[in-house]
């Protein structure tokens, strides 16, 4: 891979870990602009960058890496400045090209298929990276990019795009609720999560192994309907509970009579 200096716009957990990643593989991080001047600029001394408020990025930027919420993202794009050959690229899942400002020559979107928190410092190895140039040649970069990160590369179009950003919010965000309420419901049995742990991983293992509709077990998938009451009864002390609990139950239900 052709050496590239990187710029980021953004400072947060997405932006962190690429930042961060990227400097660890010998990448030159040029500068970090950034509204919140604290997070921002602890982020560019750990990676021996510059810190700006401004979106102004110098003719040593070759690839800006614009990580924001997705509704900053057209204000911050409209604002941003570079020189006409350098790339912008996005990292929001359900935004595609059509975002982008006129003004943006060489645009393309650079999309981690992972879920990023503070608390967290992981690898990239091996995590997908869903990209979407503008041109061929952005294309390469982008990739080369991912690949130098330990990536997976896949080019994949805003259509199809938006709909593993749909995927992904159930497999990782409303799985994540649900080991929440699960957790809610054993701390009213005096236990930790940490009991549950070989459970859990047994859950995702199978699921991975033989396929979701395989794997599924429990009460709902048996028309249990004795043992459903009783959950039902049990979960008296939180009515938002018993709601999510007979909605999930009877989607499975329903799911599987369906497919039978």
């Amino acid at each position: 891979m052709t050496s590239y200096s990187i710029s980021f716009a953004g400072a947060g957990r997405v932006a962190g870990i690429l930042c961060r990643e990227m400097f660890r593989s010998g990448i030159k991080i040029r500068q970090i602009a950034s509204v919140k001047e604290p997070g921002g600029r602890q982020l560019a001394a750990e990676c021996n960058a510059a810190w700006s408020s401004e979106l102004v990025f110098g003719d040593n930027t070759d690839i800006v890496i614009v990580a924001v919420p997705d509704h900053h993202l057209s204000e911050v794009l409209y604002s941003l400045k570079c020189s006409s050959r350098c790339i912008v690229a996005h990292t929001a899942g359900s935004f595609g090209l059509d975002v982008f400002p006129e003004k943006t020559s060489r645009k393309g979107v650079f999309y981690p298929l992972q879920t990023f928190s503070v608390e967290r410092n992981i690898s990239l190895r091996d995590v997908p990276f869903l990209i979407e140039p503008g041109d061929d040649q952005t294309g390469e970069i982008l990739a080369g990019l991912a690949e130098k990160l330990g990536g997976k590369v896949h080019f994949i179009d805003i259509d199809r795009r938006k709909l593993i950003h749909l995927a992904a919010v159930f497999i990782c965000n409303f799985t994540n609720h649900m080991l929440a309420a699960g957790n809610k419901i054993a701390e009213e049995a005096g236990v930790s999560l940490e009991l549950f742990e070989p459970l859990l991983r047994e859950t995702i293992e199978k699921a991975l192994s033989i396929g979701p509709e395989s794997a599924q077990t429990g009460p709902a998938v048996r028309n249990d309907l004795n043992t459903i009451e009783k959950h039902m009864d049990l979960l008296s002390f939180s009515p938002e509970l018993k709601e999510l609990y007979g909605k999930i139950t009877q989607s499975i239900r329903n799911h599987h009579i369906k497919n039978s």
